[in-house]
């Protein structure tokens, strides 16, 4: 699921694109502004780092990964005020100092340039990937903010995260609840959108296996579904996760999700992982760039979903998680 997934008009699929992109933007200013001391993984980057390093280039090989890499145009003139984006864009000017939206600015500029970020990151891995004709670790980012880092896992994050540990020492009450809640069909019926599938084009990676069930959408509580899993919500809301969706999410046996990018670099997503067929004996598998791993119950992973990565059902029962998209700790 993308961030900004969900929004379905009957327009051509770029300008659908184009939209979205300047909602997210806006979103991540909104959010920038009001979470505060929320992202404290690591150092914060203070510029927006150099794109000397990338190249024109385009390859594709079987395994649906599209390898190029982008030039970032220059955004140092300002949108024309004829226009709504430029018009956004001056009355952010006016309400906060351009020291400190510099970045969101920039993201801003360049969604208005229709420009798609493509990177290859595997020189930000631990250990570095460097054989860029055959890596998986591309990322795809037609939402960007420049400066951020590209980590397709982000390990430790239940040790170093305060939020990650909060949610995964929730672990059991929020998987009692939710089994609970699926053995009693009159109880799900209350809900909304109940195990929707893919509502955007963009999404068609994730395939007929995947469905979800929303808690929060881009930072709006579901009030029907929170009430329904009101132990879940309150976890979510306690552990302090600087958190612009949450939902379950449930694929179905014997499935798969092909390669894709998520579309947007500045946010992370996070999985805890509730109720896995066969736990422990690599049945259900996530791969982000070059890695694979394991669902493993009660253990949260986070990673970035502008990479490319891909999932697989490999057992004979369904496979239910419950999904964070997250700032990064970056921004």
């Amino acid at each position: 699921m993308v961030l900004v997934s969900g929004v379905v008009d009957n327009r051509s699929s770029i300008m659908k694109r184009m939209a979205l992109m300047k909602l997210s933007a806006l979103t991540l200013t909104f959010h920038y502004f009001s979470c505060g001391d929320a992202f404290s993984y690591g150092s914060r980057r203070q510029n927006l780092g150099s794109t000397s390093h990338l190249r024109s280039s385009s390859s594709t090989i079987s395994d649906d990964i599209v390898r190029s890499v982008t030039n970032i145009p220059s955004t140092s003139a300002p949108l024309s005020r004829n226009t709504f984006a430029g018009q956004v864009e001056q009355a952010l000017m006016n309400r906060f100092k351009p020291s400190k939206i510099e970045r969101v600015i920039t993201s801003w500029r360049l969604a208005e340039l229709g420009y798609e970020h493509r990177e290859f990151v595997g020189d930000q891995q631990v250990p570095p990937t460097t054989d860029a004709a055959t890596s998986r670790c591309y990322q795809h980012a037609p939402s960007f903010v420049p400066g951020l880092k590209a980590l397709a896992w982000w390990d430790n994050a239940e040790n170093e995260l305060a939020w990650a540990k909060s949610l995964s020492k929730s672990f059991q009450s929020i998987r009692d609840e939710f089994t609970s809640v699926m053995s009693a069909p009159e109880k799900l019926s209350e809900g909304n959108n109940v195990w929707a599938g893919a509502l955007s084009t963009d999404a068609e990676s994730y395939g007929e296996g995947w469905k979800t069930l929303v808690l929060l959408n881009r930072g709006q509580w579901d009030e029907n579904n929170a009430k329904l899993f009101p132990a879940t919500s309150r976890a979510i809301h306690q552990s302090g996760a600087p958190v612009a969706e949450a939902f379950f999410a449930s694929m179905k046996p014997q499935t798969s999700i092909k390669p894709h990018s998520d579309f947007t670099n500045f946010v992370l997503t996070s999985h805890l992982p509730l109720v896995i067929p066969e736990n422990g004996n690599n049945k259900c598998r996530l791969s982000v760039g070059d890695e694979t791993r394991e669902w493993l119950e009660g253990k949260v992973i986070l990673f970035d979903t502008s990479i490319y990565h891909d999932a697989i059902n490999d057992s004979e029962e369904m496979r239910y998680i419950l999904m964070l998209r997250v700032w990064h700790p970056d921004l």
